[in-house]
């Protein structure tokens, strides 16, 4: 660990304060880390900055491979020299707009090295300690101060004059230069420790894989660099949860097609590492790539590229996810070991079926009637492929439970499907984190029985403590019971391990709101909306308006909502609703009208109408459509509870009794 931060160390203590001219108007500047074109910054990013250093220190002179990577990375660590150092000296080239035909500046000798083949303009100029010019002392003393820089030794004419010091005196110095050093090391490493250390939801460092990059050029291929992806995050997630934090997939997978700089992914995300990686399959052949990177100075920690036949795939991931984890390890210098993630390769019908199990995830991630019902089909196909692989039974309880929720239809023609594909998948593999929240959520918004829900998510989180999901629904059942106390720091982890997730985000809002912090709520709703302004859920902003009577905000979005919603039912019932309690009775029948005309096919959940009968002050006709919501199974009456809508019903025996019913008597 020392070593590594040395290294850091001796790259900053290689600069001096000043610049260098070259070519027609550049300008290097090496206390800055800036190259300029006429007076104008270029952009270049910090290892082909790094790089250019280097070659510019020595320039004249051929500078190897090994030796770049020594320099910038140091001997420890492995590196893909083909993708990093090539598309290092690729991006210094653009900048210099140098042609690697005709070279003007760096000159590529082939299968050896690079030269810096440009005159410098003012050969007197103290841009960096390497250049041979300086003044004799200035060199002689940063060489002192950095004993251990793998630099190549000076040569005596390279001095424009001896420097004679007395041998006790030399040696009293070199030893109190070298006890600083290792001070400004140790302080360095400290200070990277304590920079480092928690920010997760339990102290954690914090991981992000970003998307890994489908190289085929065939965009229908997404489907399996998206698998690569979520699998990574779910194996890296469950290796050491104690000292390692996995970002969720929803919030990676929003870098897909966003190229933004990796420190603002790191700050938007709340990560010290990022995972980066590709994948290409062509001819039966499979390359992946990966590389892991410290954010704060985009330092590259490891890298590895694998050529597999594509049955080995599983066997890769683990590969993968364990050396990351022992290199993590090393860096947070915890002694703990983790479990052995390597898997052997798979039989061909194993390998079909994880393959239909990829293209199920990926089309139920999608989180649309179409995506769910996409991805049942290949969920089924995958079990029929092998009927004892477990994750493909878990996607179908997954897809199954949530079906009834996206698709109007009753929950009735879902949930016995969802429970018997859950409970077969705990058949075969007890420990997956999504069954168990599978038969949680079919507990509690169809069965109403919360102590099992509770027991289910909780087992879900003890396999897998990065599991946002887990933490996110079982926020939402602590709160539905009133348990705000417990809810909150469960949201509060579900955020952290998925910051960009807008569900997560609003149903924060959603705890808010059923906790009455009104106004908490209204600005949590908002700063979702802003982001994506027509997600359903977000319009909860409505009803938190109407419980701070705010009644003007509450209709302006709710008409806004109705403009842009292709289905505006529920946008109806909230012009009901908050019309009525806003005393415009006239414009609560008009809603209520084309809240009913919309209702005639079937599909509206009987909560619509009684929540439009409570803002018109009709208790009877509320409870009329409560007892149908309820025989109906509706998973909306989780609320009772907590929900301030319902409070002008809570002296009602009828409505008393109905909250017995679904569980939530106190």
């Amino acid at each position: 660990m020392l070593h590594f931060w040395g290294r850091i160390v001796e790259l900053e203590q290689a600069r001096v304060p000043g610049s260098i001219k070259f070519g027609e108007d550049f300008e290097f500047d090496s206390r800055a880390c800036r190259l300029r074109r006429s007076g104008r910054v270029l952009k270049l990013e910090r290892i082909p900055m790094e790089i250019l250093a280097v070659l510019v220190e020595q320039r004249g002179q051929l500078v190897s491979r090994e030796h770049i990577v020594e320099r910038i990375w140091g001997k420890d660590v492995f590196l893909d020299t083909d993708n990093s150092i090539n598309g290092a000296i690729r991006k210094v080239r653009q900048a210099l707009r140098d042609n690697p035909e005709e070279p003007r500046f760096i000159q590529t000798v082939t299968g050896r090295g690079y030269r810096f083949i440009a005159p410098i303009s003012d050969p007197d100029a103290q841009g960096l300690v390497f250049v041979p010019e300086p003044q004799p002392q200035v060199q002689t003393e940063l060489q002192l101060q950095s004993p251990i820089q793998p630099q190549p030794p000076i040569q005596p004419q390279t001095l424009a004059e001896p420097l004679t010091i007395k041998p006790a005196r030399s040696r009293r110095w070199i030893v109190f230069v070298m006890f600083i050093a290792l001070i400004v090391a140790l302080v360095a490493y400290l200070w990277s420790r304590s920079q480092s250390r928690p920010s997760g939801p339990k102290g954690q460092l914090m991981l992000a894989v970003l998307p890994f990059e489908n190289l085929t050029g065939d965009p229908s291929q997404d489907y399996f660099s998206d698998g690569m992806t979520e699998e990574m995050i779910a194996r890296l997630g469950s290796l050491d949860p104690q000292h390692l934090g996995v970002i969720a997939r929803t919030s990676v997978m929003q870098y897909k097609h966003n190229k933004e700089p990796l420190d603002q992914i790191g700050r938007e995300l709340g990560v010290q590492y990022a995972l980066e990686g590709s994948v290409r399959r062509d001819s039966g052949r499979l390359r992946i790539t990966a590389q892991l990177i410290q954010v704060k100075d985009q330092t590259h920690l490891w890298a590895r590229q694998y050529d597999r036949e594509p049955g080995n795939l599983l066997a890769i991931q683990g590969e993968i996810a364990q050396e990351i984890a022992n290199e993590i390890q090393f860096r947070i210098g915890s002694n703990e070991r983790t479990k052995s993630a390597l898997q052997p390769a798979l039989s061909p019908s194993e390998s079909a079926a994880y393959e239909l199990y990829l293209k199920g995830r990926y089309f139920s991630n999608k989180r649309t009637a179409q995506g769910l019902r996409q991805g049942n089909e290949y969920f089924q196909r995958a079990v029929v492929m092998d009927p004892h692989y477990a994750p493909a039974y878990a996607g179908l309880a997954e897809s199954y439970a949530l079906m009834g929720g996206y698709t109007g239809s009753p929950q009735i023609e879902f949930i016995p499907k969802a429970r018997a594909a859950a409970k077969r998948a705990l058949e075969l593999d007890e420990r997956l984190p999504e069954a168990h929240t599978a038969l949680a959520v079919i507990a509690q918004n169809y069965d109403w029985d919360w102590a099992t829900a509770e027991k289910e998510y909780r087992r879900a989180i003890q396999l897998n403590p990065n599991y946002a999901t887990g933490h996110h629904w079982y926020a939402e059942c602590l709160a539905l019971q009133g348990r705000f106390n417990e809810a909150f720091p469960e949201i509060e982890s579900a955020r952290q391990l998925d910051p960009l997730s807008l569900i997560i985000a609003t149903d924060y809002g959603a705890i808010l709101y059923f906790s009455r912090q009104y106004d908490r709520a209204v600005e949590q709703f908002r700063s979702v909306l802003d982001m994506e302004p027509n997600f359903p859920r977000a319009h909860m902003l409505v009803w938190a308006y109407a419980q701070k009577a705010s009644f003007a905000d509450a209709l302006a979005d709710a008409e806004a909502w109705r403009q842009a919603d292709n289905s505006p039912l529920w946008s109806w019932v909230m012009i009901a609703y908050v019309s009525g309690r806003s005393g415009d009775q006239a414009q609560a029948k008009l809603a209520l009208e084309h809240l009913e005309s919309l209702g005639t096919h079937g599909t509206a959940d009987p909560l619509c109408f009684a929540i439009a009968y409570i803002g018109t002050g009709d208790n009877n006709q509320a409870l009329g459509w409560l007892e149908k919501a309820y025989v109906g199974r509706s998973s909306s009456l989780t609320a009772l509870k907590v929900d301030p809508i319902y409070d002008p019903l809570r002296g009602e025996p009828r409505f008393q009794e109905l909250v017995r019913r679904v569980g939530l008597e106190k």
